[in-house]
């Protein structure tokens, strides 16, 4: 494991409520995991992060934020947004009917990729809003 590695380190991306913001987010989370030597989490991180913020940009009019975290080994993503609503994944018997929608399934992707993901309420600038978030272990 390269030595920058193991060294804890966080940034957070704002964005504009934009759809092309995603693809932003997704190259940067790139460089960035590559210049800390976690090539080998990418892939499974940009699809972590395109769904959360996909969803924040998708579900709310305002800006959102990327974060990203590695501590102890553990990569957590992040996506704030002005909605205080909580994030619901579809129950896995309604995945079926998802078979042919080109959304709906973000949080479950979310749900089968990540080691574990959360949410909770987050005022940010004076206004509402949450947090959702995931973590992807290196091992």
């Amino acid at each position: 494991m390269p030595q920058n590695a193991t060294e804890s380190w966080e940034y957070t991306i704002s964005i504009p409520n934009d759809p092309r913001a995603v693809t932003v987010c997704r190259r940067t989370l790139r460089l960035i995991l590559t210049i800390h030597g976690l090539i080998r989490l990418t892939d499974v991180a940009e699809l972590l992060a395109a769904e959360l913020i996909s969803n924040a940009v998708r579900h709310t009019k305002g800006p959102a934020a990327l974060r990203l975290r590695w501590r102890d080994g553990v990569l957590r993503i992040g996506a704030w947004d002005g909605d205080p609503e909580p994030p619901e994944p579809v129950p896995a018997p309604a995945l079926a009917d998802l078979a042919e929608s080109e959304s709906g399934r973000g949080l479950t992707l979310v749900q089968a990729c990540a080691d574990v993901w959360g949410w909770h309420p987050l005022p940010r600038e004076g206004g509402e809003g949450k947090y959702v978030w995931c973590d992807l272990g290196a091992a």
